[in-house]
Parts: C-alpha cells; sequence; structure tokens
C-alpha cells in the first residue's frame, strides 16, 4: 500500500484537490484498460465534487459508477446516496444508463439485496469463486465515529470477509455496504474528510495502536494508493 496525506486550507481546495486526483485516475484507468470503474460515497462532503465532475469532459461511456453503500430506502428518497449523486452528476451527463451500477434496495431484505448486488460486480468482473474483484477509484468518507461506507463502529459488518456486499447497521437501520475486503482490494481508495469533529477520530485511525472495531476506517488498507484528502479544520493536527 502507499499512504498518502494531504491537508488543504480550506474546503474549497479539498474539493479541488479531489477534483483533479479524481479525474487523473479515471484518466489512467482509461489510459491503462480502456474503462474505469468508480465506486461513490454518500454524505454531504463529496457532493460538491459530483456537481464539479458533472462540468468535466470525460469518455463518460468508459466509465461505470458504482456505491460503496447505500441506506435502505427507495432511489427517489431524500436519504438515497444514489438520489443524491444523480441530481448532483449523473442526470447532468451523457452516460450510458447500463454504465450506472446502482445498490437495489426493493426486495424488502436488505441480505437479497446485498446478494444481488455482489452477483452484479461478481458477473461485470468476470471474476472466479472466492475471488475479490479490484475496483479501479473507491472514494470514501469517514464520520466523526470513525466509520467508513456503512461500516460502524463495533458492528457484525466488520467482521465479514468472505463475501463482497453485507447489511450494516446504524441505530438499527439496516444498510448495504461494501465489506472490508472488497474495499482493500481497490487499485486506488480515496478518503475526503472535512471537518473539526473528525479530528479525534483521525488521530486515533492514524495512531499505531488503536482499535479498528472502535474505529472502522482503521481497516482501510488497500493494495493500491489510499489516499487522504483533509481540509485544514479536520487534518490541523496531523
Amino acid at each position: 500500500m502507499k499512504k498518502l496525506i494531504e491537508v488543504l486550507p480550506n474546503k474549497t481546495a479539498l474539493i479541488e484537490r479531489s477534483l483533479s486526483l479524481t479525474v487523473e485516475k479515471i484518466t489512467d484507468s482509461i489510459q491503462n484498460k480502456g474503462r474505469c470503474s468508480i465506486v461513490l460515497s454518500g454524505g454531504s462532503t463529496p457532493k460538491p465534487l459530483y456537481e464539479s465532475l458533472a462540468t468535466q469532459s470525460l469518455p463518460w461511456e468508459k466509465i461505470h459508477i458504482f456505491w460503496g453503500d447505500e441506506r435502505y430506502v427507495s432511489h427517489d428518497h431524500t436519504d438515497s446516496n444514489q438520489r443524491m449523486a444523480r441530481q448532483a452528476w449523473l442526470n447532468q451527463i451523457s452516460i450510458p444508463a447500463k454504465n450506472i451500477h446502482p445498490m437495489p434496495t426493493g426486495s424488502s431484505d436488505p441480505t437479497i439485496d446485498a446478494q444481488i448486488y455482489e452477483a452484479e460486480l461478481k458477473e461485470f468482473f468476470q471474476v472466479v469463486p472466492g475471488e475479490f474483484p479490484a475496483l479501479d477509484v473507491v472514494l470514501l468518507g469517514m464520520g466523526d465515529d470513525g466509520h467508513t461506507a456503512s461500516l460502524f463502529p463495533q458492528t457484525k459488518a466488520l467482521d465479514v470477509r468472505d463475501r463482497l456486499i453485507t447489511v450494516g447497521n446504524k441505530d438499527g437501520q439496516p444498510r448495504l455496504t461494501f465489506t472490508i475486503p472488497l474495499i482493500n482490494q481497490a487499485h486506488c481508495v480515496i478518503f475526503i474528510v472535512a471537518g473539526e469533529n473528525k479530528r479525534p477520530a483521525l488521530a486515533q485511525i492514524m495512531s499505531t495502536e488503536a482499535n479498528g472495531k472502535t474505529y472502522p476506517s482503521r481497516f482501510i488498507d488497500p493494495q493500491g494508493e489510499l489516499w487522504w484528502l483533509l481540509d485544514q479544520a479536520a487534518g490541523a493536527e496531523l
């Protein structure tokens, strides 16, 4: 793993750097293999990044969009990560519908929908049983509790090592989420973190002895590059 940490002066600079790095990684992937698979995160921090990506001139037909986690709500619900990304970015560009791979939430059983999404990933990447696909770019946020995707502290999802997709739990509410080994198979993982409230968790995640069960972002240790892009409010003590 190649770990890189950058602290940007403010949130505007954080989004600008996130945009340039994301576009660079997308472009590299397309040049190297003819396509790019990118995994989106939810939350408020990446929304301006998605709005900026909507203004870029990229070969959208060569880019495939996935989600690292999703609240277990309908796709038109205000809490839907897919809905946010579509409104901010995907509805503004001419990307083929088949290149957008949202997490399903319609079976009324999150375990079944996790299996459906896992099967879609396996088919898309043509992996053999027991193999984890290597996504090109994975965008992640981090909560002030140290969670990432829907991998929350002290939850069962942190123990899943034999699946691509599992069911996360946030205060009793189910969510679909990438598993730790699937994220860690990625070629490039980019954390985008803003806000002073993230400092305590960041201090633990960057330390040598904190527990990953308590601060799940510590478990993210990809085979490829790991980028931490922080604004000054979040990263001042690093």
